[in-house]
């Protein structure tokens, strides 16, 4: 499915590069794997995915929310390129600087562009982080993806990955 909307879109088939970012969900139920991020004081799951350019899922990783996105995001890069080894880059925010760029670097033998932050005081969109951003509004349209209901990491993966299916067939219509 991703393929051919890549290829209405004149991209290539498989994706080159992605973008990476994680959503902190606060958990509905008592799950084994829950933590506090203390950015957003919310007690629960983060949500981390990377998405092609298109806002296509890639990979999807859940893991307990008080694990910082530096350390945590190796592993939805690494998912994301075991799936599509023909990505040669990722994108992320500055939340990712440092440890994820040196162990993307190191592991994979990829580039991690991280993006600027935009100085003045007026609202502006990131270039490409709006993307995955989108991507995260679009499965916030499931209602099933309000909270983290699940009471494991791998199931909640799996209804992150139903709920963006969902929305890919509303699309269709």
């Amino acid at each position: 499915m991703g393929s051919k909307k890549r290829l209405i879109h004149q991209k290539q088939a498989m994706p080159t590069y992605a973008i990476i970012d994680s959503q902190s969900v606060k958990t509905a139920s008592s799950t084994h794997d829950k933590g506090f991020d203390g950015g957003k004081k919310i007690k629960g799951r983060k949500r981390h995915v990377a998405v092609d350019t298109l806002g296509n899922l890639l990979s999807v990783v859940v893991h307990a929310a008080n694990i910082h996105d530096t350390k945590a995001g190796i592993f939805v890069a690494k998912k994301a390129f075991e799936t599509y080894p023909s990505l040669k880059g990722f994108c992320a925010d500055a939340g990712y600087r440092n440890t994820f760029e040196r162990e993307v670097s190191e592991q994979l033998g990829l580039t991690v562009e991280i993006s600027k932050k935009i100085q003045d005081i007026s609202w502006h969109t990131l270039p490409k982080r709006w993307i995955v951003e989108r991507t995260f509004a679009w499965l916030g349209w499931s209602g099933r993806l309000a909270k983290d209901f699940e009471q494991t990491n791998l199931s909640a993966e799996n209804f992150v990955k139903l709920g963006y299916i969902s929305q890919i067939l509303k699309f269709i219509k």
